[in-house]
């Protein structure tokens, strides 16, 4: 499948204390709210062009609202959403104009586990600015991974409809495969799918300027109190450095930075054993990776998905 989606743009929740969770990414994790309405927050990464990285929406029920990513022209979104279409994928919009901060083009539909889906545009970018040395706040949202019950039903379907590739496989002699890395560009992944118990979110993760600015984050994060889950370390499947926090409603949050750039043309994709200890960890540093830990990224079960068919 020719491949039309660009880049992340940005990850949407919704939150029964609006207010806590507000508290905590327009504070200790960074960002800066650039827009509010109504009991939704806008929040923009002061390095990157896009709007905003992250939406927070005041609900009754803890959910995972949607997963936007970008393409590059009207026309792709048009082609995109008649592709879907014809595979069988249904779609909550069709395409026409957006209505949030930046506007552009764009719909939404349900992937196969599903989850809701936004590809956008023609948005406006943002005035952003450089980051400087040892400024600890996110540069940009790097990658999202999902929780699904079916690893490899979820893969084939991006595979098959949105057109990401498989970078990487995570996977040990007792478990089986366990988690897959997928790319919609030369950047290591922009996605991965985990194997959990149920759909839900597994964690958001925010690149930082630098290693020095990666640990001052994580520094100045563990100093305000926020609990750290599996961290600092360097993973081998995407070479990039990690720290996981709860947010407030129990979200893993990570900083992260240098995730690898691939030659996608020569790039053949590897499966990893993680358990064994220097595939999780390079460096020797974080905690080390139990059933414990793993556990804290299964998240609470998403209200706001449903079980789709397989398309």
């Amino acid at each position: 499948m020719t491949r039309l989606l660009t880049h992340l743009r940005h990850v949407d929740l919704a939150v029964p204390d609006y207010e806590k969770q507000l508290d905590f990414y327009a504070g200790v994790w960074g960002l800066t709210q650039v827009a509010e309405d109504s009991g939704i927050s806008f929040l923009a990464a002061e390095g990157s062009p896009e709007q905003y990285i992250v939406r927070l929406r005041r609900a009754e029920e803890k959910r995972l609202d949607l997963i936007s990513y970008g393409a590059a022209t009207p026309a792709d979104v048009d082609t995109l959403a008649e592709q879907l279409l014809a595979g069988g994928v249904q779609l909550i919009t069709r395409p026409a104009a957006v209505d949030t901060p930046g506007g552009g083009y764009g719909f939404r539909f349900f992937d196969v586990d599903g989850r809701t889906i936004e590809v956008s545009a023609d948005v406006a970018t943002r005035t952003h600015r450089r980051i400087e040395e040892k400024e600890s706040v996110p540069v940009r949202l790097s990658h999202v991974v999902v929780n699904s019950p079916d690893l490899d039903r979820t893969r084939t379907w991006y595979e098959q409809h949105l057109g990401f590739a498989l970078s990487d496989t995570l996977a040990s002699p007792h478990m089986g495969e366990v988690m897959h890395f997928m790319r919609i560009s030369n950047q290591h992944h922009s996605m991965a799918i985990a194997k959990g118990p149920h759909t839900s979110l597994h964690h958001i993760s925010f690149e930082l300027r630098g290693v020095d600015e990666y640990m001052y984050g994580t520094g100045r994060v563990l100093r305000a109190g926020v609990r750290k889950i599996w961290g600092p370390g360097r993973h081998l499947a995407g070479n990039n450095t990690f720290s996981y926090f709860l947010d407030p409603h129990g979200n893993t949050v990570e900083y992260t930075t240098e995730l690898e750039q691939l030659d996608e043309d020569a790039w053949h994709p590897h499966v990893y054993d993680f358990s064994q200890p220097e595939v999780t960890d390079q460096w020797g540093t974080a905690n080390a990776m139990s059933e414990i830990v793993a556990k804290e990224s299964f998240n609470d079960v998403d209200r706001g998905c449903f079980t789709a068919p397989p398309v």
